[in-house]
């Protein structure tokens, strides 16, 4: 599926009513688009347009397309159909069973080899400072786990070829990492961030004000400099972070 799909947003208006000046953004499979602006500047209504496949009936008017036409009415409504996964801020399992449990009934779902479930856990384990094991219950996980865990499912298990990321940067996980295995999988990866390093591995971001989306801005080389440089201090940070959480002295980190 992911080869085929392709995700167009076609401007509306902004809170006061007028044009967006951004009139037509196209993604395609692997494309990292990133979302920036101020709080409250509209930047979740965005990803809440896409989510629903808008058609000019939320309040922006925007419309999406997917393969430069209007999905029909199956992919809006059916979540059996749905084409958009999306990993929100706040992100924990209520269901009764182990992880193991879980995402073999998933990828039975989905017809796909419960196996994967191996895959996935791997992957989620690169991903967060906390180890998951499969025998655990979904429901004494971290929200780091929980969101190291779904964003592995997303890559391995889900056919959804468009993922939608509501600031990462809160979860507790390796970020840039994350990013980089989901578009490697092909998705669309659409990310709302207050994050230098995220919004500059994108290769581009929507910059919202009031609302609207006022300007796209395509990621120099210049900027995917400072993204290596930035990078760098991040990990370093992330380092220090796990020194901590073991409880161990942080004296002679260089």
């Amino acid at each position: 599926m992911n080869d085929t799909i392709k995700l167009t947003i076609m401007g509306g208006i902004d809170k006061a009513g007028i044009e967006e000046p951004v009139k037509l953004v196209e993604m395609n499979p692997g494309d990292i688009l990133g979302i920036v602006g101020p709080t409250g500047s509209g930047k979740s209504t965005l990803i809440d347009d896409i989510e629903q496949l808008a058609q000019g009936d939320t309040p922006t008017q925007r419309r999406i397309l997917i393969n430069d036409t209007e999905p029909e009415m199956g992919l809006r409504v059916d979540p059996r159909r749905k084409l958009i996964a999306q990993l929100s801020q706040n992100m924990h399992f209520l269901a009764d069973m182990t992880v193991s449990e879980f995402l073999q009934m998933h990828a039975r779902s989905r017809g796909k080899d419960p196996e994967l479930m191996h895959r996935v856990i791997e992957l989620a384990n690169r991903l967060t400072g906390e180890p998951i094991h499969e025998d655990e219950q979904l429901t004494v996980l971290s929200g780091g786990q929980s969101r190291s865990l779904m964003t592995a499912d997303i890559a391995v298990i889900s056919d959804s070829p468009i993922v939608l990321i509501d600031e990462i940067e809160n979860a507790g996980i390796k970020k840039q990492e994350a990013l980089s295995l989901l578009s490697g999988e092909g998705k669309i990866v659409v990310v709302v961030t207050h994050d230098p390093v995220l919004a500059l591995m994108a290769s581009r971001r929507i910059v919202i004000r009031n609302g609207g989306m006022c300007d796209i801005i395509t990621t120099s080389a210049e900027e995917k400099e400072m993204c290596n440089r930035v990078s760098e201090v991040d990990d370093w940070l992330m380092d220090l972070r796990e020194i901590i959480r073991r409880g161990d002295l942080v004296e002679g980190v260089a």
